[in-house]
């Protein structure tokens, strides 16, 4: 797999972590949502280990955790109303700039 075709299979492992926490919190008990969570989760996982083949261990965790804190930060403020106060929003700047940082010095 090239490393373009990595980072984008990471990308995506990111987003279905973000569906899956996301998931956890909107299930409220219904049997359907907590099946597409676990399908989800199983996807994640699965792409991150993909990723892993071609890119390194530290930078493939390290970017997945962090699209998958960001992203559920942002779906929290847009569908649950949590906080979206400046220090909040400044510490997922600094996640987004550690991501974009390990991008830029990885192959």
């Amino acid at each position: 797999m090239s490393s373009t075709v990595s980072w984008l299979v990471l990308l995506a492992a990111g987003l279905f972590e973000i569906g899956w926490a996301v998931g956890l919190k909107a299930a409220d008990g219904r049997a359907w949502v907590l099946a597409l969570t676990g399908a989800a989760m199983v996807a994640s996982v699965v792409l991150l280990y993909l990723a892993m083949k071609t890119l390194p261990l530290g930078t493939a965790y390290a970017v997945w955790t962090g699209i998958g804190a960001v992203g559920t930060v942002l779906v929290g403020i847009l569908l649950f109303n949590e906080s979206a106060d400046a220090l909040r929003l400044l510490c997922v700047v600094l996640i987004v700039a550690g991501i974009l940082g390990l991008k830029l010095v990885t192959a």
